[in-house]
């Protein structure tokens, strides 16, 4: 009997791989038995050995190093059969009048060009049959209080990943995105939205904000065989935040 969501034989390059979701994404994979490319900005060779993994110093803003990240999956282990775009960042919390050019340029540099520049070079350079998965967030689906050139960034996405999946079907590759509201990641913790992560704590009907594994866990989903049918979504995982507002929500606001 095959094993549910087996990755076996299968090739992925997980860029910003080397922390937070990505990392966890890179040892699900390896668990499920693929192998693995990791695409990050920091020098994390050693981390990729200790894992079973390879890596390569990406930035991705740069197209070349891009293309150089995936064709390294080719060169290392013979193919490409995944691509997760998860390499990201954000321009601080401050709001709309606050906010300068330079934020949503390094925002849509990163978010939304590192994503392009993969989809691009895996056209050329993916199996048929593969899968790419970008990462955006709630905020690519809803506003997102002083996170305007994040959220602008994120809604871009889902745009990129919806069009990917009809430009990219004649070699039948899948292109989805996942919107993860707050994940527990360092990103999460930064000075300045305090406030925020707890008010959203507060209002999200589970009581918390997400765990990497979590998000992980969906990556690996969209990216086996089982799901072959899902294309060009951009999947919420939100802990129910979207279905509404809770009665003890209420209350707390109410009080």
């Amino acid at each position: 009997m095959s094993t549910l969501f087996s990755l076996e034989g299968k090739v992925a390059v997980v860029t910003g791989g080397a922390s937070g979701i990505g990392l966890e994404t890179v040892k699900r994979f390896l668990e499920a038995g693929a192998k693995v490319v990791i695409a990050d900005l920091h020098d994390a060779p050693a981390l990729a050995e200790e894992l079973g993994a390879s890596f390569a110093q990406t930035n991705v803003t740069d197209d070349q190093q891009v293309r150089a990240a995936l064709q390294s999956a080719v060169d290392i282990y013979g193919g490409l059969d995944i691509l997760v775009n998860n390499a990201g960042v954000f321009a601080d919390y401050k709001s709309i009048a606050e906010t300068q050019k330079s934020d949503f340029d390094f925002c849509m540099a990163v978010n939304v060009m590192g994503a392009v520049y993969g989809i691009k070079h895996a056209e050329e350079l993916m199996n048929d049959g593969g899968s790419i998965i970008n990462t955006s967030s709630a905020a690519g689906l809803n506003g997102a209080i002083k996170l305007s050139s994040y959220a602008a960034s994120k809604h871009a996405v889902v745009g990129v990943t919806k069009t990917a999946a009809l430009e990219l079907s004649h070699k039948k590759i899948r292109v989805n995105c996942i919107c993860p509201t707050t994940v527990n990641t360092p990103m999460a913790h930064t000075e300045g939205g305090e406030h925020l992560l707890e008010a959203e704590k507060c209002a999200n009907p589970l009581g918390r904000i997400c765990e990497p594994k979590e998000i992980a866990a969906q990556i690996h989903f969209l990216a086996s065989n089982d799901c072959g049918f899902v294309n060009g979504q951009a999947l919420m995982i939100d802990g129910g935040a979207s279905a509404g507002t809770t009665e003890q929500a209420f209350e707390k606001l109410m009080a």
